[in-house]
């Protein structure tokens, strides 16, 4: 796996692409707000695991500028409805190139997959605390393990050999041939905590972990994504939510993504990350009022940030 194109490099896609490198990869990266700092400067990332500079191989504005197919298109763009991820990425996937979907949600690949036949998609799901503190500057704050699978199932070689790449760099990695029970278990943090920090004005994990209320809404919001990951077919551990609770309790207070995005004034992922558990639900015959509520609310906030309200 030589050449690395980042679609989407913002904090997630430029961290894990700049460990590729370190790997040896070359590694080039699609910008949108960041595109001259990072051209001019690359990119300064302080980082838990030891701080580093990265310069990129190239950094460009559109996929259409790559000009060749990628044995890796890493993609790592909010999931939302406008964005049309097989359109966008189809000029850089060839016969012989792998799709990394390194992005929240669930039922997310099933499009992608879809709009690029013959093309292997893989799946993936970061946990951990990485944020862009300004142009050009990627803080890694806490974790960074990776849970990487193919897309509907299985372990292929050029999976194996990514995850290879990465432990190089010193990535954890953890490979499962059944992807979708991660994106499950990822939900149950992301679907209370991505939500709340945005309701809640702006708020860290902890402040919303600080109040007993936030406490309860929290384990009630987790408790109904493993009911829902287990009429899915696909149980969870029953220790998951107090595990959860525990962790975020004891790191360093943490801004969610969805917080960052929103005091940014950008739109938010409320159907990857709750629209379609809330389908979910209804498809599946679960009752999920907690999420039915922050869905509602969630999408009432994205409305005014889009302008439509």
């Amino acid at each position: 796996m030589k050449t690395v194109l980042v679609v989407g490099a913002g904090a997630i896609g430029t961290f894990y692409g700049a460990k590729l490198a370190q790997a040896g990869a070359e590694v080039t990266l699609v910008c949108r707000s960041d595109y001259e700092a990072v051209r001019t400067g690359g990119v300064e990332i302080d980082s838990v695991w030891g701080s580093f500079h990265f310069t990129p191989a190239g950094v460009m504005h559109s996929v259409a500028e790559y000009g060749r197919a990628a044995d890796l298109i890493l993609v790592a763009t909010k999931v939302l409805p406008e964005i049309d991820t097989a359109a966008m990425i189809r000029p850089a996937a060839g016969p012989g190139s792998g799709v990394l979907l390194l992005q929240n949600g669930i039922g997310i690949e099933a499009p992608v997959a879809a709009g690029l036949p013959g093309v292997e998609i893989l799946s993936g799901l970061a946990f951990a605390c990485i944020w862009r503190a300004a142009p050009g500057r990627i803080v890694h704050q806490d974790y960074g393990r990776l849970a990487l699978g193919c897309y509907p199932s299985g372990i292929s070689p050029k999976l194996k050999e990514l995850a290879g790449m990465l432990e190089k760099a010193g990535v954890p990695v953890t490979l499962t041939d059944a992807v979708q029970r991660d994106r499950w278990r990822k939900l149950v943090w992301n679907a209370p905590f991505n939500p709340l920090s945005v309701l809640g004005g702006g708020i860290t994990t902890r402040e919303i972990l600080s109040d007993p209320e936030g406490t309860a809404l929290s384990r009630a919001v987790m408790e109904e994504v493993v009911a829902l990951a287990a009429a899915d077919g696909w149980p969870l551990p029953p220790e998951v939510v107090q595990k959860n609770l525990d962790d975020t309790l004891n790191m360093t207070p943490y801004k969610t993504s969805m917080c960052l995005d929103f005091e940014h004034g950008r739109p938010l992922e409320v159907e990857a990350i709750l629209g379609n558990a809330v389908r979910a639900g209804r498809r599946l015959g679960v009752r999920t009022p907690h999420l039915d509520s922050l869905y509602a609310a969630l999408r009432l906030v994205d409305a005014k940030l889009r302008g439509r309200a």
